[in-house]
């Protein structure tokens, strides 16, 4: 899977594309990760890209023809495009594991300030998603979350496809050495059940957990 990120703010990936299982991925060539700034693609020396909204109100708007071009630059055959919207469709690990299937490339359209100019979502044909029911300050974090549950589904990306907690009965609850400690006087053990080597029981355990 190839991640084509457009956004303002390129650095803010880095340290989390730079650390744990996102890393060794990308280092194991099994998940590539790419940048594209609309700065870097306007005609105008100051590089601007903000400019106030036609019609009046606050804040500043992203100019359509920057994020067109990055786009432009970042489309492959098989590319799937992600508008990152407060109202758009609900990114759930279904979506991730659909997507993870289907496409090679996923261009994610990361906003900022009052948004990108509209003109852009008639030039490409985009899906608006959402990671929550909430506005945050832009959309790098949400790509982050995109990026890392997709990357999750891929082959390979987490070692031992078991380790996918959606695949297999799981507890919220875990539990590891030592059996048992004290803290301020009180005594935490770790249930029986599952220091018992009884598969089944301990199935049963995690399933009345969930």
């Amino acid at each position: 899977m190839h991640f084509h990120l457009i956004t303002l703010f390129p650095n803010a990936f880095s340290s989390y594309l730079g650390e744990s299982i996102l890393k060794r991925a990308i280092e194991d060539k099994k998940i590539k990760v790419s940048l594209y700034n609309p700065r870097d693609f306007t005609e105008n020396k100051w590089r601007r890209v903000d400019r106030p909204p036609y019609g009046g109100g606050p804040g500043l708007v992203i100019e359509a023809l920057p994020v067109i071009k990055a786009i432009k630059k970042a489309y492959r055959k098989n590319s799937k495009i992600i508008f990152l919207s407060p109202r758009g469709k609900q990114f759930d690990n279904q979506y991730a594991s659909k997507v993870a299937k289907k496409f090679k490339h996923l261009i994610i359209v990361c906003g900022r300030y009052e948004g990108i100019d509209a003109r852009v979502k008639k030039i490409f044909k985009m899906e608006k998603v959402s990671v929550g029911p909430y506005v945050i300050t832009g959309g790098e974090l949400p790509a982050m979350v995109i990026m890392d549950a997709i990357s999750r589904q891929l082959p390979g990306v987490l070692g031992n496809i078991e380790s996918l907690e959606e695949n297999r009965v799981s507890s919220p609850d875990v539990y590891t050495r030592p059996e048992a400690f004290k803290y301020k006087g009180k005594s935490y053990r770790v249930p029986k059940v599952l220091l018992s080597g009884h598969h089944h029981k301990i199935e049963e355990w995690k399933k009345k957990r969930k």
